[in-house]
């Protein structure tokens, strides 16, 4: 879970280390994928808490500098929590468009990321905004026995494909599965985050 940014003690953190200056992981709330590295004073830390976008101290610049000032790619602040040495923070945060200068999702090319975070994040959105012509939008409109009634159909087709079809008609009827899952649950007012909780309370120690 990540913790609540005003349960974060700044006091407690180890600022001395590096001349006042915390190296800052920033992570995506939904996909999980690495965005970039930057770095925050207390002054930052305090902004990004206070405004609830991403702040960090440039170094280049000398100043306070907050993500997307100047085009707008701002990253939303969801939570932050410190490492067990308390002198790096990690920043889960809401993109709003590319993170990297490149016109990149992230710094890091390569960075991995959970697709159904990621998918899972989209489905929310088709839900608030109903773009015209989308089969997502279709089946919000539809409500949910008709979200549900296509989880009924597509895992009676998962089933039937696992003991019938070959592998690939089992992996493409389980992805249909999972996202009218995704959609079944927002529609529901819940998440995958939600399920993701329930299956970590059930394999707690």
């Amino acid at each position: 879970m990540i913790n609540a940014p005003a349960a974060l003690d700044a006091d407690s953190l180890a600022w001395d280390k590096q001349g006042g200056l915390l190296p800052v992981v920033v992570q995506d709330a939904h996909s999980l994928r690495v965005l970039m590295l930057g770095y925050m004073d207390r002054a930052a830390l305090a902004a990004t808490v206070r405004e609830g976008r991403v702040t960090f101290f440039s170094r280049s610049k000398g100043r306070l500098w907050t993500k997307g000032e100047t085009s707008g790619h701002v990253l939303e602040l969801v939570g932050i929590e410190t490492d067990c040495d308390r002198d790096t923070l990690l920043v889960r945060a809401i993109a709003h468009g590319p993170t990297c200068h490149l016109q990149r999702p992230s710094c890091f090319p390569d960075a991995r990321s959970d697709f159904l975070g990621a998918l899972d994040a989209l489905v929310e959105r088709r839900e608030r905004e109903r773009p015209a012509g989308s089969y997502t939008t279709s089946l919000f409109e539809g409500g949910i026995r008709r979200c549900a009634q296509k989880v009924g159909e597509e895992g009676v087709e998962t089933a039937l494909a696992a003991v019938a079809q070959d592998d690939a008609a089992l992996v493409g009827e389980a992805a249909d599965l999972l996202f009218h899952l995704l959609v079944t649950l927002r529609a529901r007012g819940l998440s995958l985050d939600d399920v993701r909780d329930e299956l970590e309370r059930r394999h707690r120690p």
